[in-house]
């Protein structure tokens, strides 16, 4: 009709828009796929600062660059940016993971030793890695090249059962501040 009005937003302006890159605290529960629905405006942690505001295009194109097992939980990252991508990805045996592994059972003689280098996955020996205990039932382990699985393995080679898993950073960038379900941008500056 003739009588609409259409108002600019004051920001507006003909740029096409930077790809964006979603931090994400992924419950245990939920699977991957799953993950991405909750990517939506109300998830937003209050505590975002990147100053973007939520459009629907920043969920078209967003590919999961290190998927979480289902029953695990943490930091998830979603990217429209293939340099992101290539980074998570293609290098991922070169960016370090931190795991916080809550476990249960007696560890054999020598076990935390074992974990830090001596035992297999997949029929292949495991490069050495870094764990250590937080606590009486806590590990912390900071892997690179993880795959899906492999942490409870190890733990079961050791006598240990995993209770729960969750990722706690991945490369430089910490999930730090965004609780279950709730999502922020990455900031300019952070890089994995």
């Amino acid at each position: 009709a003739s009588d609409q009005v259409i108002t600019l937003a004051n920001n507006a302006n003909a740029k096409p828009p930077l790809p964006v890159t979603i931090l994400l605290h992924k419950p245990a529960g939920v699977s991957a796929q799953a993950a991405l629905d909750l990517i939506i405006a109300e998830n937003i942690t209050m505590d975002d600062r990147s100053g973007q505001r939520f459009l629907k295009r920043h969920r078209t194109g967003l590919s999961a660059s290190d998927a979480l097992d289902t029953a695990s939980s943490g930091l998830m990252v979603f990217t429209q940016d293939w340099h992101i991508t290539r980074k998570l990805v293609d290098d991922a045996a070169k960016v370090e993971q931190e795991y916080i592994v809550e476990v249960t059972g007696d560890i054999v003689p020598y076990g935390l030793a074992l974990l830090n280098h001596g035992l297999s996955f997949n029929g292949k020996p495991v490069p050495p890695i870094k764990v250590s205990w937080q606590n009486e039932t806590r590990l912390r382990f900071a892997i690179k090249g993880a795959q899906p699985g492999q942490i409870t393995h190890m733990c079961a080679q050791v006598g240990l059962e995993v209770l729960s898993c969750r990722r706690i950073r991945i490369g430089r960038v910490p999930m730090a501040g965004l609780a279950a379900g709730q999502w922020r941008y990455l900031l300019g500056y952070e890089r994995f």
